[in-house]
């Protein structure tokens, strides 16, 4: 039970700052406590009245405040919480996490902390893409740190893109599933999701109309279980979900690299429309139309087969792995066959033919097809069977932990 828990919530100097105060308000909904330090530049956006009449303590703000240091010292601060939270997570105390820095109140809590850490980035899509930031968190993962988000769209600064601080019920259910460890805590996931994209030439393509949603509903539910998560997805229009690693591909190969780069893992879900062809030279210019010429003759060559690759036997081979068998005819008849020629533990067989919805749709129908047989799902919401399929994995390797 996560009632009862407190959390010191870090309040960073960046225009996000004002969504601390919901996150304050509905992890209190939630029976969440909160100390909060908030640093010079927090305290640029949100006042420290407003963040202690929210979370019902005083906002601590100085390292070498005598009154502050005599009745709650950063040691005590970071002692007597369960969970250190950082939202919004900057470029700038994200450098001083990484490096150790310890200037200030916050800084200082941070690196005396033995807590669990989460830290929820956010700042301009180019601060956020830049190699020194993504090295950064990259150090912090490493270390155990959680992140959730940052999110795709508006910023504040007027640009479209990544850096978009999660939104408060979103932080605040990541620190609620740290704060009660699910079934799957202890475990390691991988998951691929979305299409390939086979370039042709430096415009076209060879794609499928996969839209990732069922297999980032999947890394999702993993996640909210409580295992550690690595998502590695083609090109979607959709969040990374919360609580997860991802690495976006374009490719079957760079797919397949970022797999065997993750690996070992515990649990592997092979969701992603992976194309099974791809063009034997990418032109390096565009190919141009000449009027009355015919079409350019396109060598094919077949794609690496991923779920083949982690499915087979080895040091490195997930205890469970499950794919994927998107079919419009004799669904069963050729995910059975499937499963057995790659084989992999489970694989969820849909229909994806016309009309069904499937692809790109918020619903799926799977048939689970084991060495057992073949059980049929009834249609269900993708995020529905995404849990449904956790917790199926949960209950098949009950008491299994390593």
């Amino acid at each position: 039970m996560s009632a009862g828990k407190r959390i010191l919530l870090i309040i960073a100097g960046g225009i996000a700052a004002y969504k601390a105060l919901d996150v304050i308000r509905r992890g209190r909904e939630r029976g969440l406590n909160f100390r909060v330090i908030l640093t010079k530049g927090g305290a640029e956006f949100v006042t420290p009245l407003s963040v202690a009449s929210l979370a019902g303590s005083k906002a601590y703000t100085e390292l070498f405040s005598l009154t502050d240091e005599a009745e709650m010292g950063h040691i005590r601060l970071v002692r007597e919480a369960d969970l250190v939270l950082v939202a919004p997570a900057t470029a700038d105390i994200i450098a001083k996490m990484a490096n150790g820095l310890a200037d200030d109140l916050a800084s200082t809590a941070l690196l005396a902390n033995d807590k669990p850490v989460l830290i929820a980035p956010s700042m301009n899509v180019v601060m956020w893409r830049h190699p020194a930031v993504q090295a950064n968190v990259a150090t912090l993962r490493a270390r155990g740190v959680v992140t959730v988000g940052p999110g795709a769209g508006d910023l504040a600064c007027g640009e479209v893109g990544d850096g978009r601080l999660a939104e408060p019920l979103d932080i605040v259910n990541a620190a609620l599933r740290l704060l009660s460890p699910g079934p799957l805590t202890g475990l390691k996931a991988l998951v691929t999701s979305g299409p390939t994209y086979e370039a042709i030439d430096p415009v076209r393509f060879i794609g499928n109309r996969s839209s990732g949603k069922q297999g980032h509903a999947i890394a999702a539910a993993l996640a909210a279980a409580g295992a550690e998560t690595i998502l590695v997805t083609g090109p979607t229009a959709l969040a990374d979900p919360a609580g997860c690693i991802v690495h976006h591909i374009e490719s079957a190969a760079e797919m397949l690299a970022k797999v065997q780069q993750s690996l070992p893992v515990d649990i592997a879900v092979a969701a992603a429309a992976v194309s099974d062809w791809r063009p034997v030279q990418e032109a390096g210019q565009k190919m141009k139309k000449r009027e009355g010429g015919a079409p350019p003759r396109i060598e094919l060559a077949t794609n690496p087969d991923i779920l083949a690759t982690i499915s087979a036997p080895g040091p490195k081979r997930p205890r469970l792995v499950i794919g994927f068998a998107a079919e419009t005819e004799k669904v069963i008849e050729h995910a059975t066959a499937k499963r057995q020629k790659k084989q992999c533990d489970w694989i969820l067989a849909n229909d994806v033919s016309s009309g069904t919805g499937t692809f790109g749709g918020a619903d799926n129908k799977v048939h689970v097809i084991t060495a057992q047989g073949a059980e049929e799902w009834p249609r269900l919401s993708k995020t529905e069977l995404a849990e449904r399929l956790v917790a199926r994995i949960a209950e098949n390797l009950k008491g299994t932990k390593s």
